[in-house]
């Protein structure tokens, strides 16, 4: 997949379109909930790449990152 240089602002911009967190910050949804994702499969396409990379940035410990792009 060709790299988005705003996939990560667009992880603090976009909200959660569906289910028990719809309207909820990408960047603020629970571990729990991006691991269920993990466990049985993110979505397809841009909105499932989204979830994988705040999963992976949570996962390692990077939440940080959040905090920047908050500033941008």
């Amino acid at each position: 997949m060709e790299q988005d240089p705003q996939l990560l602002l667009s992880l603090v911009k976009t909200e959660m379109p569906f289910g028990k967190y719809k309207g909820t910050l990408l960047y603020q949804l629970p571990m729990f909930y991006l691991e269920w994702f993990k466990r049985n499969g993110f979505p397809k396409g841009k909105l499932g790449v989204q979830l994988e990379t705040v999963f992976e940035i949570k996962l390692n410990g990077l939440e940080e990152l959040f905090s920047g792009l908050l500033k941008l």
